[in-house]
């Protein structure tokens, strides 16, 4: 068996590389500790989701290296790695991971702007005259 279990996760234009090993339960982002790197508490309990949905919060220790795109997406970049790696490590834990959604890659991204427009959608104010 080995020793580190690899995922790579990606959300909006986040990249996460997640790895895995048995340990205690530290989590560290960007060589920082989860708590000093997010500092909100809801983007640490949704990079914390895999581990809580298979139970294996204490098991293992997890460090990501994570960049591009803002504080959510690097969390939900996070998560979907952490549930990759967590497969890799235990291939019993797929069907649990599976049902509670955490495996599926979130396709929503920014919609391009389009030309003639402000934003993707945003057009200037209409007037007849």
């Amino acid at each position: 068996m080995a020793d580190k279990f690899y995922g790579t996760g990606r959300r909006k234009n986040a990249i996460a590389k997640v790895w895995v090993k048995p340990g205690e339960g530290n989590i560290e982002v960007n060589k920082k500790s989860l708590e000093d790197y997010f500092g909100k508490k809801t983007w640490e309990m949704v990079v914390k989701q895999p581990l809580e949905a298979t139970s294996a919060a204490g098991n293992f220790d997890v460090i990501a290296s994570v960049h591009g795109g803002g504080m959510s997406g690097q969390a939900g970049a996070i998560r979907h790695g952490l549930a990759r790696a967590l497969v890799e490590a235990n291939g019993e834990l797929r069907p649990t991971l599976k049902v509670a959604g955490l495996l599926t890659r979130d396709p929503r991204m920014k919609e391009r702007r389009k030309y003639g427009l402000k934003k993707a959608r945003k057009a200037s104010q209409f007037s007849k005259r």
